[in-house]
This record gives C-alpha cells, sequence and structure tokens, in this order.
C-alpha cells in the first residue's frame, strides 16, 4: 500500500494534499450555508486575521500525518509532511501580513 513507505516525495504529497483536503472540509463545515466559494476566498482576502484562523485548523491533518508516520518509523515521510506544513505556515503568514 502507497501509505506504508518510507520516501520523502510521498510526505511532500501528503503534505501539500492534507490541507487542501482540510480547507473543503473546514469550508463546509463553517461557510457552506452563507457563502459561496468565491465568497469564501474574497471574505479571506479582504479579512486578513482570518487567515490565522482557517489556516491552523487546516494544517490540523499534517500534524496527524506527521504523528502517525514517526510512530511508524518512517521518518523520511514524516520529513516530507513536516516540510509541506512549514511550507503552508509560511506562505498563511505572508499572506495575513502582505
Amino acid at each position: 500500500m502507497i501509505f506504508k513507505k518510507d520516501n520523502l516525495r510521498l510526505g511532500l504529497l501528503l503534505g501539500l494534499v492534507a490541507p487542501i483536503i482540510s480547507l473543503v472540509i473546514y469550508y463546509f463545515v463553517k461557510f457552506y450555508p452563507l457563502y459561496t466559494v468565491g465568497d469564501f476566498f474574497f471574505f479571506l482576502r479582504t479579512n486578513k486575521s482570518q487567515i490565522t484562523a482557517v489556516s491552523v485548523p487546516c494544517l490540523v491533518l499534517n500534524i496527524a500525518l506527521f504523528t502517525f508516520y514517526i510512530n511508524s518509523h518512517r521518518d523520511n515521510t514524516a520529513k516530507g509532511i513536516f516540510a509541506a506544513t512549514l511550507i503552508y505556515a509560511i506562505l498563511a503568514l505572508l499572506f495575513k501580513f502582505i
């Protein structure tokens, strides 16, 4: 199975895709009845203080994946997930302050 591999590329892929999946789930749980997807992104663009409030829950899935791969001694995959998490966190901070 693909999730049993210990591969840096797999970790990067998982780390980049998981927050997107989390963002979709977050949108449907918190914003779906009130906002369309376009309105949701416009809301984030105009309310920069909310970027952190949205990005932190979206990175929770990465934390769970990272913990799973560390505990199963697949360190290369965990490194990739950690690197992707750092990329997302830095981008969120840049979007918030720029």
